[in-house]
């Protein structure tokens, strides 16, 4: 039995594909929705599962177009994150015969494909009967990693990605000096669909490590959101999943993650460090004119939308770039719309991992950057009127 699966995110169809195959179905995939025309008919599938939110052909395109070709009772199946009454109006007025509302169980989907075409003789013995879910988005996830060798948590990122489906994790070499890119290209290995490993020859920086990663994730299309997090996983991926759910249901364009201490959550800091911490975040406060708790937080997912706008330029600092993609926020939509765009959400668990890079030292040496990015950000405008002001008195002089 043969199915033929278009949609215009790889990361939606590869676990679908997998669980298919091991349940003993033929399965192509397709991203471009003409290619799926053109396997449509050098297949000739038993099924045609389709999503309808696609950039260049709709999915009840794809559906008029079967329904009206010489194998016109080809069962057709809608997988889609649209949810619209009247589209799935229109898919059934056309002929579709099912259609899946996205986020839903692969179990439930396959057990959908069974009713309607049966089940293929022979199954494989590796079928994996876990509650995976194929997700409504489709996230990217940089990762900066200097000399992790010893401290990457490998099997849980494997896990992660295993089990939650819609991620790509793009881990950026930062110029290690040890063996963390073995380590890492030993990670993609069995993987290469859904982790990327960028290498930079020389270290830069995490910033400059961050901003090559999201600047390199922006230009896969079947991204919805992309974000990145740190290596040492001291924000846990669960917490990262629940900040990608934020900004899935919300308007916001990022999401940031913050230590806050509250009631239930597990947030451990070395007392010295906190102090350091609440006196720095006081003038980030002042400099960004927004009361964020917490801007430096190694966990943030953004709208694909505001990534150019964030990571465009080369930043000024090494550790603090956070204040800088506020501020370059503030500073091109206003200060209002600036607040209204960027969510601050606590996490339920983040601990201080031991040999970070950051040490008591840098952190002091933060102060003088702070400086920097004032200097550096600070309003154009009242400097042109000022430098008016002064040619006006010397003209009158």
């Amino acid at each position: 039995m043969k199915i033929l699966a278009i949609d215009d995110q790889q990361l939606v169809l590869l676990p679908l594909q997998k669980r298919l195959n091991e349940l003993g179905y033929d399965v192509r995939i397709e991203t471009d929705a003409n290619k799926g025309i053109s396997q449509y008919h050098s297949f000739n599938p038993d099924l045609v599962i389709v999503d309808i939110n696609m950039p260049t052909i709709s999915g009840l395109e794809i559906v008029k177009y079967i329904r009206n070709s010489k194998r016109k009772d080809t069962p057709v199946m809608v997988l889609s994150g649209n949810t619209e009454d009247k589209v799935i109006t229109a898919g059934f007025d056309l002929g579709i015969n099912d259609y899946m509302k996205k986020p839903l169980s692969l179990n439930e989907i396959c057990a959908r494909i069974k009713r309607l075409i049966g089940q293929p003789m022979v199954t494989f013995s590796n079928t994996n009967n876990s509650h995976v879910v194929i997700q409504q988005r489709c996230v990217g996830v940089v990762i900066p990693c200097y000399n992790e060798e010893d401290r990457l948590l490998s099997t849980e990122f494997t896990n992660f990605i295993d089990k939650n489906t819609g991620y790509h994790l793009c881990f950026v070499n930062d110029g290690s000096k040890d063996n963390t890119l073995e380590v890492l290209n030993n990670l993609r290995k069995g993987r290469e669909d859904y982790i990327t490993v960028y290498n930079c020859e020389k270290n830069g920086g995490k910033a400059e490590a961050v901003r090559l990663g999201m600047l390199h994730m922006v230009e896969k299309a079947d991204l919805d959101f992309i974000g990145f997090l740190d290596a040492d996983l001291s924000t846990d991926l669960k917490d990262f999943d629940e900040l990608v759910s934020t900004i899935e249901n919300s308007d916001f364009k990022i999401v940031s993650g913050s230590r806050i201490s509250r009631m239930g959550a597990n947030i451990t800091k070395e007392s010295a460090r906190k102090i350091i911490s609440m006196t720095i975040n006081f003038i980030i406060r002042k400099i960004l004119g927004m009361n964020f708790k917490d801007t430096q937080c190694g966990a943030k997912i953004f709208r694909k939308d505001v990534i150019q706008l964030a990571f465009d330029k080369k930043f000024v600092t090494q550790w603090i770039f956070d204040v800088e993609i506020f501020k370059r926020m503030s500073m091109h939509f206003g200060i209002e719309k600036a607040k209204s765009y960027i969510c601050e959400k606590p996490l339920k668990r983040w601990i201080h991992a031991d040999g970070s890079k950051l040490s008591m030292k840098d952190s002091i040496k933060i102060v003088g950057q702070l400086g920097q990015i004032a200097w550096v950000y600070r309003p154009k405008n009242k400097i042109v009127k000022s430098n008016q002001v002064g040619l006006s008195l010397v003209h009158k002089n």
